[in-house]
């Protein structure tokens, strides 16, 4: 997540990132004024994220679902925006229209099975299934375009059109995932959202603090600022993070649900779970920042989008957040199957 608030590690040295592979470019000094937008916006994203988390405790799980078709939506819009020329209006279209659609299938479809159908752990849900098929049907129509429209539609743009779609779908629809586990689903949401921070914080901080001595980059041709060291002070920041998850999860989200505080139970040996949870998850979203600038290196562009002043765009918010997902996800996953079967 390149945030402009902590500026993470692209600050660590002191220098500028480029804006393309070609024409690196200074940044301008920063005014103050600035600072208090990037910090506006930066809370207003956070108060609506927590909003969003009360209602899913306090009403219904599925209610964060909104924010996650949300995300779906501007984030597409925004893949397909920085592909502009690139992509056809007809291959933009179906992009956009296949990336909510994704989404929805797999919401609504859980919801039917699970608040409906009442299907319970063990029972038949055919819900992914259900989303794999509309999902495979975006791919086939993207690449039917070629039959369609042959004309105007190239191998080059099908591929464009393609990345567009897969992200940020697929990875918001393992963060819809991480909503409707059976068990856990409020840590997991709260290790895809907070986590990220505190990874990045730490890493700013260990970069500032031993960059200079260990100047070792980590990927010098996507992100030249970004050292080592401050990668492993991310996973030192995983690490903390997991911690107050952990007080928050036990402390706090679980009595919410039970409706009482008279009985707080910590389930200390998950706390070891947690820790391994931080670690990973902070790697998988260091991972996931350089993938965003990988793709904005390639294309030429310094933010995704102009959607949340002084962060960028969106996806420049959740880039980090989306390959922690896939750990999170992964990782509670197989902790539900073994303490369930």
């Amino acid at each position: 997540m390149e945030d402009r608030i902590s500026q993470t590690q692209e600050e660590e040295v002191g220098g500028a990132e480029e804006v393309g592979v070609n024409n690196p470019q200074p940044k301008k000094p920063k005014k103050k004024t600035d600072f208090w937008v990037r910090l506006g916006v930066g809370v207003l994203y956070m108060a609506v994220l927590i909003g969003f988390f009360l209602l899913k405790i306090f009403v219904n799980d599925f209610l964060f679902d909104f924010i996650v078709l949300a995300f779906a939506i501007l984030g597409t819009y925004e893949m397909v925006h920085a592909f502009k020329g690139k992509i056809t209006k007809a291959q933009a279209v179906i992009v956009m229209v296949f990336s909510a659609l994704s989404i929805l299938t797999f919401c609504i479809s859980d919801f039917v099975f699970k608040e409906i159908i009442d299907v319970k752990w063990g029972q038949s849900n055919y819900t992914p299934l259900i989303t794999f098929v509309v999902f495979i049907a975006g791919v086939a129509t993207i690449i039917g375009l070629l039959v369609i429209t042959h004309q105007k539609v190239s191998l080059e743009s099908t591929g464009y059109s393609l990345l567009a779609y897969v992200y940020p779908t697929v990875f918001l629809l393992i963060l819809s995932g991480c909503n409707h586990l059976v068990k856990y689903s409020d840590a997991a949401i709260l290790f895809i959202f907070l986590i990220c921070p505190f990874s990045d914080s730490l890493a700013l901080v260990f970069g500032r603090l031993f960059g200079k001595k260990l100047p070792q980059k980590m990927a010098p041709n996507v992100s030249p600022n970004k050292t080592v060291i401050g990668g492993f002070g991310g996973l030192v920041g995983g690490m903390i993070g997991a911690v107050l998850v952990f007080f928050v999860y036990y402390g706090l989200c679980t009595p919410l649900r039970n409706g009482s505080f008279e009985k707080i139970v910590f389930e200390w040996e998950s706390l070891y779970l947690f820790l391994g949870v931080g670690v990973i998850s902070s790697f998988f979203s260091q991972f996931g920042d350089l993938v965003e600038s990988a793709i904005k290196r390639k294309i030429g562009i310094k933010d995704m989008g102009k959607i949340l002043p002084g962060h960028g765009g969106l996806l420049d918010r959740i880039d980090s957040s989306l390959y922690a997902g896939l750990a999170v996800c992964l990782i509670f996953t197989i902790r539900i199957m073994v303490i369930m079967t």
